[in-house]
């Protein structure tokens, strides 16, 4: 049997569980034989139908993680509790767990770490990237992450020209430390794990 279903929204997603759960020791777990799969319609789709959908995994996993956004078009408002009753309804809430991330997954990126800067292209610039970020007003320097944090890694790799792909996200989840982040979707992410897979278990 394996460890952990997870079914996220998109590939950028995918490629940031397949690298964070390899960083067990840094997650506080032991080792998770894990399966990552996109639903096909995305954030939408793991609202409406993710708890059915991992539902017939119940004999071939010993748990499952529906990971998805809170802001996409005719988002619901307080996604994870809705999610949270479905999973109770089904009788899951033993089995399975849901991480709505507030408001995109591009949130996470946004780490003091010198690893943002190189993942996202910018090494080397004449100026530090938050700093550009300040003065395009996408980041308030009283801010410690950017208001609309997709919108700002859009900017930054528009600015550089490079690319947006999932390789910059398995980039940034390989090799950002995990320690200090405070966003309280990753905390309940890790909680979970550590509940589920604890090094100790």
């Amino acid at each position: 049997m394996n460890d952990l279903l997870c079914l996220v929204a998109d590939k950028n997603m995918e490629a940031v569980m397949a690298e964070l759960l390899k960083r067990h020791v840094a997650l506080g777990t032991r080792r998770i034989a894990a399966n990552v799969l996109v639903h096909p319609r995305r954030d939408p789709g793991v609202f409406r139908e993710g708890v059915e959908f991992v539902r017939p995994f119940q004999k071939d996993y010993r748990h499952a993680l529906l990971l998805l956004d809170a802001a996409w078009e005719g988002a619901p408002d307080n996604i994870q509790e809705h999610l949270d009753c479905a999973l109770h309804n089904a009788g899951l809430r033993d089995w399975a767990a849901a991480v709505v991330i507030v408001p995109e997954l591009e949130i996470w990126v946004w780490s003091n770490s010198p690893h943002v800067e190189q993942a996202l292209g910018w090494s080397g610039q004449e100026t530090t990237l938050r700093a550009w970020l300040e003065q395009k007003g996408l980041w308030a320097t009283e801010d410690p992450k950017p208001k609309d944090p997709k919108t700002a890694v859009e900017r930054a790799l528009q600015q550089v020209r490079k690319p947006r792909s999932s390789a910059i996200y398995r980039a940034l989840a390989r090799n950002v430390t995990v320690a200090r982040c405070e966003d309280s979707a990753f905390q309940r992410l890790r909680e979970t794990l550590q509940t589920w897979f604890g090094s100790s278990r």
